[in-house]
């Protein structure tokens, strides 16, 4: 990595153990999605998420009376549970690591479309 342009190469120098700061992101750099999914399989690990054995995305939560379903596809999450209290607390969890968005009900997926009307779920 070089000094950015206007930085003073003299006061830097001298010093050891300095750093540049990025101050754009990584994306699109090979090791950057293995390395925020290694950091966010550690956390969910933490958080008692066991990983499938036969599916790595997924991931699974048993509670004493529910269970949290999590599936995981590069940077998007759905999270999917019987209990909306067990919901919550995974999702300001994973809000104070990572800062998330939350964009509320399921609509669409990796080009599905999901529809929720009154009784079961269409997946188009």
């Amino acid at each position: 990595m070089t000094l950015p342009q206007g930085a003073n190469a003299t006061v830097l120098s001298g010093k050891q153990n300095q750093l540049c700061r990025l101050t754009k992101s990584l994306y699109g750099l090979k090791q950057v999605s293995k390395q925020w999914y290694e950091k966010l399989t550690s956390f969910l690990h933490n958080i008692n998420f066991s990983q499938s054995k036969t599916y790595s995305p997924l991931f699974i939560k048993n509670l004493n009376k529910s269970i949290i379903f999590r599936l995981i596809y590069v940077d998007d999450i759905i999270l999917v549970g019987d209990e909306m209290t067990s919901i919550s607390n995974v999702k300001a969890a994973l809000n104070a690591a990572f800062k998330i968005k939350d964009l509320g009900q399921l609509r669409y997926f990796l080009g599905l479309e999901i529809v929720r009307p009154y009784e079961g779920i269409h997946i188009c």
